[in-house]
């Protein structure tokens, strides 16, 4: 299919019709995130005890500035261009060498188009690994009983609610994807003894069924 995406535009230009990408501190590539005010199962979750999303990391602090308000609400509006899906794989291959991807720093999927969307961005920049954690159950479920596929260089994490919970292990095996879950002292992301760093650690982009994060 022929890009509509002039290969001459430039990064700001690029960003004006993508909303750009975010770039945590904790990672070893570039994000996309949206406020975790749009989480349609994680704002439910935050007035509940007990879960991973009470006290959300992503509603505090650096995500609360402006600017990061700002630029995470362009990126919502810029998933419903006609010209995103086009613009985030031009962007990715000039701009992202890491060789990873991560999907939702903050937030997370709005619906099932827009998992289809994510699918289309990672088939279109087979030189990343993306990694895409989601509380989204349903839209996961739907999008792949429906017959779709998951490509081989995006990894799926249904996200556990309950801090020392169980993850959704039962449904993502007949889902064919991966779990994650938090805890407070049995994890096995490292990132909570170097520093809240991934550094070169890349536990969460391989095929390791559960990953596990020191609540923080």
């Amino acid at each position: 299919m022929k890009s509509n995406i002039n290969k001459k535009l430039t990064k700001d230009q690029l960003n004006e019709i993508t909303g750009g990408l975010s770039k945590p501190s904790k990672m070893p590539c570039h994000s996309w995130s949206i406020s975790a005010e749009h989480c349609k199962t994680g704002s439910k979750l935050a007035q509940t005890e007990g879960t991973v999303c009470l006290e959300c990391y992503a509603l505090t602090n650096f995500y609360n500035m402006p600017s990061t308000q700002n630029a995470m609400a362009r990126r919502l509006k810029a998933l419903y261009s006609p010209l995103y899906i086009e613009a985030m794989i031009e962007t990715l291959k000039r701009f992202e060498k890491s060789g990873y991807f991560r999907w939702f720093d903050s937030g997370d999927l709005q619906s099932v188009d827009h998992l289809k969307k994510i699918v289309a961005i990672c088939e279109g920049t087979p030189h990343l690994k993306h990694w895409l954690p989601t509380k989204e159950y349903g839209f996961v479920r739907e999008y792949i009983e429906l017959g779709n596929k998951v490509p081989s260089n995006l990894v799926i994490r249904l996200s556990g609610y309950k801090v020392d919970g169980l993850a959704p292990t039962a449904l993502a095996k007949r889902l064919g994807v991966l779990v994650s879950s938090v805890s407070e002292s049995n994890y096995t992301c490292p990132s909570g003894k170097q520093g809240n760093k991934c550094l070169e650690c890349r536990l969460c982009f391989t095929d390791a069924f559960n990953v596990t994060y020191k609540k923080h």
